[in-house]
This record gives C-alpha cells, structure tokens and sequence, in this order.
C-alpha cells in the first residue's frame, strides 16, 4: 500500500538583487517584509521557514517577503545599514518602518504583522 505525499505550497517569496530592489518594494502598495540574510548564517537559515510560512499565510492580507541575500547585493545592505543578519525591515507602501535584528520567532513576527495589518 502507497501513500500519496501531500505536496507542500510553494511559499511565495521573491528573491531581490541591488538592480531590482527598487522596483519590487515601490513596485507595489501595502506590507513587504525584507529579510536579509546570507546562506552561511545559521540563524538566517532558521528564519528561512518561518519567513515561508509566513508568506503563505498572509499573502491574501498583501504582506510580501522579500529576501536579499547582503553578500550578493552589498550596494543594498549597505544602504539600508545592515549590520547584522538576519535582519528584518517592513516596508509600508514603499517606506522603512521599523526593522527586527536577529532570530525572531513566529509568535512575534505575527505580532508585529496584524499591528501593521491594522488601520
């Protein structure tokens, strides 16, 4: 006897360079998160699935993540003075917020979200 695998969603993260950074966050009205990150950062790597879960689940409400690997758009990172990874900016209709520094957990994050969410 088989089993089918359930297929997981494909979290709907979009991946921005130093060129095409300014177009995806202004491109579009509403809650973008920006996670920067690298891939040799343990704690980006945890951030990882609970920034893709968190894509799925509030991608009906308009909140986008976006991830910017810092090593491959340092002209970005540097701009937006990242210091250390994983750092998270929300970005409200284009303009910075407020940013998170380090491993946040989803409890948190959510928090933060729906305080966005909320007019």
């Amino acid at each position: 006897m088989f089993f089918k695998k359930k297929q997981k969603a494909v979290a709907p993260v979009v991946h921005a360079t130093d060129d095409d950074f300014d177009v995806i966050i202004g491109g579009e009205p509403g809650l973008a998160i920006v996670d920067f990150w690298a891939p040799w950062c343990g704690p980006c790597r945890m951030m990882g699935p609970i920034l893709d879960e968190i894509a799925i689940e509030y991608a009906d409400r308009g909140v986008r993540v976006v991830k910017v690997n810092s090593d491959q758009a340092p002209e970005t990172a540097q701009r937006f003075e990242i210091r250390s990874i994983p750092t998270l900016i929300f970005f409200e209709d284009g303009e910075p917020a407020f940013e998170m520094v380090g491993l946040v957990p989803k409890p948190v994050l959510e928090r933060e979200i729906l305080a966005c969410l909320t007019p």
